[in-house]
């Protein structure tokens, strides 16, 4: 199995990657709404909140990966070639999604360590990020929940834009990242 991107499809560990990392954000993101379900303190609601938090860190794990394959090999080209203004769009949607989808965990990571808590990944504890320092930890989650709100349109507009170029364009940007 190739790791490198050929001229017309994403390498098949590129394409798993890219549809782990959207399986990942369907659970964290339901993890932290079903959290609301159950009274605060409670042993299910702890959990959706510790399932939250390593599958976010998961995310961070499978995104670094996703980097390393994005800049160490081509992007395949999109046929026929869109404008010069939807090339630019769709790379600046990229960088956007790439600084969610790393700074997102990131900053679930440093909220947690300033609010004195443990960091749990899969019966692992991680280091804090920071000493404990309640403001931050209130400031950072402010953000970070504003932040997780605008992730559902980012997540959203990506897939739309895919959608555009599949159904109107009809160029295989889609066809590019599909499994098969």
């Amino acid at each position: 199995m190739s790791t490198k991107n050929r001229q017309d499809k994403y390498a098949a560990p590129v394409i798993v990657l890219h549809w782990l990392t959207l399986l990942l954000l369907i659970a964290v993101y339901s993890f932290i709404e079903l959290r609301e379900l159950f009274p605060k303190d409670s042993d299910p609601r702890n959990l959706l909140k510790s399932l939250h938090f390593m599958f976010g860190l998961t995310v961070l794990a499978v995104v670094c990966l996703r980097l390393f394959f994005r800049l160490s090999s081509r992007t395949p080209a999109i046929e026929p070639p869109p404008s010069p203004l939807v090339h630019r769009l769709g790379q600046a949607m990229h960088v956007v999604l790439y600084a969610f989808l790393l700074c997102m965990p990131l900053a679930g990571w440093l909220m947690l360590s300033a609010a004195g808590k443990l960091i749990p990944f899969f019966g692992l504890e991680l280091p804090p990020l920071t000493g404990e320092n309640e403001a931050l930890a209130k400031s950072i989650k402010s953000v970070h929940t504003t932040a997780g709100s605008i992730g559902y349109l980012l997540i959203a507009a990506h897939a739309l834009a895919g959608l555009y170029h599949h159904y109107v364009r009809r160029d295989n940007t889609l066809k590019r990242i599909m499994p098969g």
